[in-house]
C-alpha cells in the first residue's frame, strides 16, 4: 500500500467465478473487499449438490487444459493433488436418419470443435459419407482466401466454405450445440477457436490448421477435472476469501451505482426488501451481461447499446441408475446430438462414471451417473426444457438416455435423480462479440476505479473467465496503488 494509507474498500458485484477470482486478487493486494451476490450462494455455474449419496457437480465438471490457468489456481488453493484427466474412450455423436449413417458413432479424435484434421480418414468419412468426404477434401487445394483474415467470420461460415455442409452439420454443429448451446453460424470463430484462422493462413487448409491446434495443446486430454468434483474449486475460493477477511454477502441485489461526492462509488443494494448503500473506493462489475450493462447505463448511458442478447437457458437432468449393461461404456464418455434426431430432445449426454475413474470407483459396478442436458439456440421451450416440469423432464431424460446409450432404462432402474436449471448460463461469443467487448472496454476506460469482467465478456470456459478476472483485478489494484502481496506471483 502506497504511503501506508487506509486499505481501499472495493466492492465486487457478482459472486460467480469471475467475482470470486477478482476478489481474491484484490484481497491479496491488500484491499478491503466486499462481494455482493444476488443468489443464495456463490460460484455461479461452478456449483454442486448431494444426490444419491454422491457430491456431484451441478454445473461445470471440467476445464480446458490449453493453458496452466486452472491448475495454477488449484495449486495455490491446495487442490493440485486432485487434478485428474478423463478416461480415454472419447465422445460419440448421434446422427439423424438420412441417406448417410444414422445412430451413434465415435467422433473423430483429431482436430478441434468437430473439425477433422483429415476428413478422408475412414472413421470420419463414414460419418459424413463419400460425397461429404470428397467435398471436405477440397479444403486441401482451395486457397485460404479472405476467410483467413476478414473480420466477423463465424465458425459455421468458415467450415461450410472450406469443408462443406456435411462436416458442418454432422460434426461441428453437434459440438457447438453441446459445448456452447449455440448454432455455429452465430459463433465468432476467433473467440471459440483462437489461432485457427492464422493457422489456416499459414498452413493453407482448415484441416491442417485444426490438426496443428490439437497437436499444440498440452500432452494428454484436452480437458481435466478434480477428483471429488469441480465444485471444490468454488469451495476453496470461498474459504480463502473468508480466511482473508473478505465480506461475503448473498441474497444482496445491487440496484444502482453512483459516483460518490469527492470520488469513489456508492453502491445501492437491496436485501429482503431492505435497501441500503455501500461506499467503495472502487468497483468490479462481475455480474451477468444484462445486469452489468443495466448498472453501467446509470453512469454511462452509451453502455445500454452493448447489452448482450439473451442466451438459451440450460436444464441438466442427473440420473443415478442401477444398470450393469452400462459397465461396458457403450457410447464412450458421452454423446453429442445433432439436430433432427427423431425422438431425442437432449442436446448431449455425459456418462460421468465412464468419463471419470474416481466417480466410477465410488459408484461401484452396475451403478452409473448420467448427465442429460437440454437447451441450445433455436430450441423450442419444450425442447430446451424451459416449459417442462421436472417430472416430465425426468421421463424425457430417461427416454433420451435409453436412445443415446442403446440400453433400455426404466424408472425402476433409477436410484435417484434431479433437475438443475441455469438461466442464461452459457453466454457465447457471437459474431461481432470482440468488437462489442472492445467498444465497451473503451467506453468504461475513462471511469476511474471501475472494472468489468465475467463470462459474457471473456468467453465460455473457466480459463477465459479466470484470466480476464485476474487481469481486470490487477489493473484495478495498480490504479489504487496496491502492490503485489507475497503470493502475487502465483496469481
Amino acid at each position: 500500500m502506497a504511503g501506508g494509507s487506509a486499505r481501499p474498500a472495493v466492492v465486487v458485484v457478482g459472486g460467480g467465478v469471475a467475482g470470486l477470482v477478482a476478489a481474491r486478487v484484490l484481497m491479496l493486494r491488500g484491499a478491503q473487499v466486499t462481494v455482493l451476490e444476488r443468489a443464495d450462494g456463490f460460484g455461479g455455474n461452478l456449483g454442486g449438490r448431494e444426490l444419491g449419496g454422491f457430491v456431484l457437480d451441478s454445473g461445470a465438471e471440467s476445464f480446458s487444459t490449453r493453458s496452466d490457468t486452472v491448475p495454477a489456481l488449484a495449486a495455490e488453493l491446495g487442490l493440485e493433488g486432485l487434478i485428474v484427466t478423463p478416461d480415454a474412450p472419447g465422445a460419440w455423436v448421434q446422427l439423424p436418419a438420412r441417406d448417410l449413417p444414422a445412430g451413434a458413432h465415435p467422433l473423430p479424435a483429431s482436430g478441434v470443435l468437430g473439425i477433422p484434421a483429415d476428413p478422408t480418414e475412414p472413421g470420419t468419412a463414414a460419418l459424413i459419407g463419400r460425397a461429404g468426404a470428397l467435398r471436405a477434401a477440397l479444403d486441401k487445394v482451395l486457397p485460404p482466401g479472405a476467410l483467413a483474415t476478414r473480420p466477423g467470420v463465424s465458425l459455421g461460415e468458415l467450415v461450410r466454405a472450406r469443408m462443406g455442409e456435411e462436416v458442418l452439420n454432422r460434426l461441428v454443429a453437434p459440438v457447438a450445440g453441446g459445448v456452447f448451446s449455440a448454432d455455429p453460424d452465430t459463433l465468432d470463430v476467433d473467440s471459440v477457436a483462437p489461432g485457427l484462422r492464422p493457422a489456416l493462413a499459414r498452413l493453407g487448409s482448415l484441416g491442417a490448421a485444426a490438426g496443428a491446434l490439437r497437436q499444440a495443446a498440452p500432452a494428454g486430454s484436452a480437458v481435466a477435472g478434480l477428483r471429488g468434483g469441480m465444485v471444490q474449486l468454488r469451495d476453496a475460493l470461498v474459504a480463502s476469501l473468508r480466511d482473508g477477511g473478505v465480506d461475503l454477502r448473498t441474497s444482496e441485489t445491487v440496484r444502482a451505482l453512483r459516483r460518490a461526492p469527492g470520488g469513489g462509488w456508492t453502491v445501492s443494494t437491496e436485501h429482503s426488501t431492505l435497501q441500503h448503500s455501500v461506499s467503495a473506493s472502487a468497483v468490479v462489475l462481475a455480474a451477468d451481461g444484462p445486469g452489468a450493462v443495466d448498472l453501467l447505463a446509470g453512469v454511462l448511458p452509451q453502455a445500454a447499446a452493448e447489452r448482450p442478447d439473451p442466451v438459451p437457458g440450460v436444464a441438466l437432468v442427473t440420473l443415478i441408475v442401477d444398470q450393469p449393461e452400462l459397465d461396458a461404456s457403450p457410447r464412450g464418455t458421452g454423446v453429442l446430438v445433432a439436430r433432427g434426431v427423431a425422438g431425442v430432445q437432449a442436446k448431449a449426454l455425459t456418462h460421468s462414471t465412464a468419463k471419470w475413474k474416481w466417480l466410477r470407483e465410488q459408484a461401484g459396478p452396475g451403478s452409473h451417473i448420467l448427465r442429460v442436458s437440454y437447451g441450445r439456440a433455436g430450441d423450442s421451450p419444450a425442447d430446451s426444457g424451459a416449459s417442462t416440469g421436472d417430472e416430465d423432464l425426468f421421463r424425457q431424460a430417461l427416454a433420451d438416455a435409453s436412445a443415446l446409450l442403446g440400453v433400455r432404462l426404466e424408472a425402476a432402474d433409477v436410484l435417484d435423480w434431479d433437475v438443475v436449471r441455469w438461466a442464461g448460463a452459457l453466454p457465447h461469443a457471437a459474431v461481432g462479440h470482440r468488437d462489442r467487448v472492445a467498444r465497451l472496454r473503451e467506453a468504461v476506460r475513462p471511469l476511474a476505479a471501475l472494472e468489468v469482467t465475467g463470462g459474457w465478456l471473456a468467453g465460455t470456459g473457466l480459463v477465459s473467465v479466470i484470466d480476464d478476472a485476474t487481469a481486470r483485478a490487477r489493473a484495478l489494484a495498480a490504479e489504487l496503488g496496491l502492490s503485489g502481496g507475497p503470493q502475487d506471483d502465483l496469481l
